[in-house]
């Protein structure tokens, strides 16, 4: 008798075996119609896995993560069917799930065109439709090398020659096409009803410049068509938050080939507000009671040698440069700067904790195939810091970051925060001991702030165990900004000390910190956050006074003047041009509030303020409107 247990607890028992698309007919009728696929002790399985061992099974529906996941891959498969039955002589190359979507890489003799994508969408609903099974094939190695290339399709034929011999291919047939995958696949082309192909773009082959670059055709699939509406929507309003498009619009920063591929030029209204951003972040540290460090760009080549960044790093650093006949590296990280201050003289157990920051610049290699306006760049700065101490402080200086980071991030306008705990995992440095102490310090600090966690079990680095914080924006996006990282390792490496309690050296803990992650990424999700429609406090001009005629210019200029003084941004705009283009002009820059002066506002003195919804407040004294832009600024609202 076979016995299967469910995730209710309850059990079903079968005399012989059974599949899991039979068992989950078993369970109801409304069940087998949602299944994609099974989960047999833990492992994803095709409804067609034949259960012949009793074990745990879990029905996956596209409801599920998992099932909305085999729904994306399945429909990958399906867009690659369609492009090669509409362009025979095109090759497929990979085609995986991703967080939004799927895409496929694909080797055509011309670009793909928009036209195209409709072409190939229509096809695609085509073979959904002919409901073709979709059925799993092993191959040996070299058959299944053989066989794609007896098709033309020598990517895969690569791929497949990169797995070890001894391993056996598995295979996803539909129709006339098959495709290397490992799998599990919904049952049939029928079950893939509501997709939608989005967008085309280049991609090298396995992300390496050196290599042919391809096309890419991205696409999103979901259980439903409202699902699908819902998202359709959310990309039509991410494009109006683009902060690439935003940025040139509102003059913020640029990126140029002749500067290089990601490299950020801050021109002067995103200047002032990174000046903002940085002014708040220093703030924010001196009342936390970190010292600020400047440390060099580049550093003799031995020093990543030392810090290991030369054996584990080396592919995202840039080539190393010959000063007097020795080799220099221009930094990819700050940390090992910080441990030589640290190493810089004899250090005291009351010297602890040491909370060190910087504002340091760092250059990483990225092939130009990735690079994507402020969200992924060649030169950022990161908001770094490295915290000192002893094991009996680590609980108490985590609760600290973690007040620190809540605290900025809130500042800057999130709310909701998504929290990981990336724990031990099965290669590491460091005993169990300080593992220990250091993952439950981490464990309390996040409960003690009554923030709800996931549990990343051995996700860790092997040199600590970390923090991570998600923020999400206005439209509902989540973006990884804020990091804790424990380090037992570059102490180590550094041979770095303190002198105890007890007259002996001891090995002190290492915590790495970045709150916003980098200044670059962080503004651009601002950008889209606002939608560049910023708080007073962070608009890079945060009033326009406007006049009626030139006659009010010297009004004008004694209100623009007191409310610089009163160290507001404000432009005076005294063209002579009629107030209503010029109120259009400066609502298109998105300024929080425009102050039209004219005959009554001189008479008076007084402004006429006009907010960013447009919304008119009549005759306000200038005093009285001072002071309400000062509060507003200063509260953040």
């Amino acid at each position: 008798m076979l016995r299967f247990t469910l995730p209710d607890g309850s059990c079903k028992e079968f005399s012989s075996p059974i599949s899991v698309a039979e068992l989950a007919a078993t369970i109801g009728t409304g069940l087998a119609r949602a299944a994609v696929a099974g989960r047999v002790d833990g492992k994803l399985v095709d409804l067609t896995t034949l259960l012949e061992t009793d074990g745990a099974v879990e029905i996956i529906t596209p409801s599920s993560p998992e099932g909305l996941e085999i729904i994306r891959h399945s429909t990958s498969h399906l867009m690659a069917h369609a492009v090669k039955e509409l362009f025979p002589t095109a090759q497929v190359t990979i085609g995986p799930a991703v967080a939004d979507g799927f895409y496929y890489d694909f080797d055509y003799e011309r670009p793909f065109t928009p036209e195209d994508l409709v072409a190939i969408e229509a096809r695609m609903e085509e073979i959904a439709a002919r409901d073709l099974p979709v059925a799993r094939q092993l191959m040996g190695r070299q058959e299944a090398i053989d066989w794609f290339l007896a098709q033309g399709e020598r990517y895969k034929a690569e791929i497949i020659a990169d797995i070890p011999a001894d391993q056996t291919i598995s295979l996803y047939r539909q129709g006339e096409f098959m495709d290397l995958c490992r799998g599990p696949h919904v049952p049939s082309t029928g079950r893939l009803k509501v997709f939608k192909l989005t967008r085309l773009a280049g991609a090298y082959w396995r992300g390496d410049s050196r290599n042919k670059m391809l096309q890419r055709i991205y696409g999103t699939a979901f259980p439903d068509k409202k699902a699908l509406s819902a998202y359709l929507t959310l990309l039509e309003e991410a494009a109006k938050r683009d902060h690439r498009k935003l940025g040139k619009e509102l003059d913020l920063f640029s990126i140029q080939d002749d500067a290089g591929g990601g490299l950020v030029l801050w021109h002067p209204m995103g200047a002032r507000m990174r000046q903002t951003i940085e002014d708040q972040w220093k703030q924010a540290h001196r009342e936390a009671g970190y010292e600020f460090l400047y440390t060099p760009h580049m550093a003799n080549l031995d020093l990543w040698r030392t810090s290991g960044h030369l054996d584990f790093y080396r592919e995202s650093m840039f080539n190393p440069m010959t000063v007097d006949e020795q080799a220099y590296q221009i930094r990819p990280m700050n940390c090992p700067f910080h441990i030589l201050v640290f190493r810089s003289r004899i250090r005291s157990h009351r010297d602890l904790p040491m909370r060190w920051a910087e504002l340091g610049t760092v250059y990483r290699y990225e092939m130009s195939g990735v690079l994507h306006g402020l969200f992924r760049v060649r030169g950022f700065t990161q908001d770094d810091a490295h915290i000192f101490c002893r094991e009996s402080q680590i609980e108490t200086e985590i609760s600290a970051i973690l007040d620190l980071t809540l605290l900025t991030l809130r500042t800057f306008g999130f709310e909701h925060f998504e929290v990981n705990l990336s724990t031990r995992p099965e290669k590491s440095v460091g005993s169990d001991e300080i593992w220990d102490k250091a993952t439950t310090a981490l464990r309390n600090a996040i409960t003690h702030h009554g923030l709800d966690y996931c549990e990343d079990v051995g996700g860790g680095a092997f040199y600590g165990p970390k923090i991570d914080v998600k923020i999400t924006d206005a439209i509902g996006r989540k973006w990884q900004c804020s990091t804790i990282q424990l380090d037992f390792n570059l102490p180590e490496r550094f041979d770095i000390g303190y002198i105890g309690e007890d007259g002996a050296r001891h090995r002190p803990i290492m915590i790495h910190r970045a709150l916003m992650g980098s200044l670059e990424r962080f503004f651009g999700i601002l950008i889209e956050h606002y939608a560049g429609h910023f708080p007073l406090w962070l608009a890079p001009v945060q009033a326009v006074v406007l006049t009626i005629t030139e006659a009010h210019n010297d009004w004008a200029m004694e209100v623009g003047q007191k409310l610089r003084a009163a160290g507001l941004r404000v432009e005076t705009d005294l063209r002579n041009h009629k107030v209503s283009y010029k109120i259009r002009e400066h609502a298109m820059r998105k300024i929080p509030w425009l102050l039209i002066v004219g005959e009554r506002e001189q008479a008076e003195g007084a402004v006429s303020p006009r907010d960013r919804h447009g919304k008119e407040l009549g005759l306000i004294p200038l005093e009285t409107m001072l002071q309400r832009l000062l509060e507003e600024s200063a509260n953040r609202t």
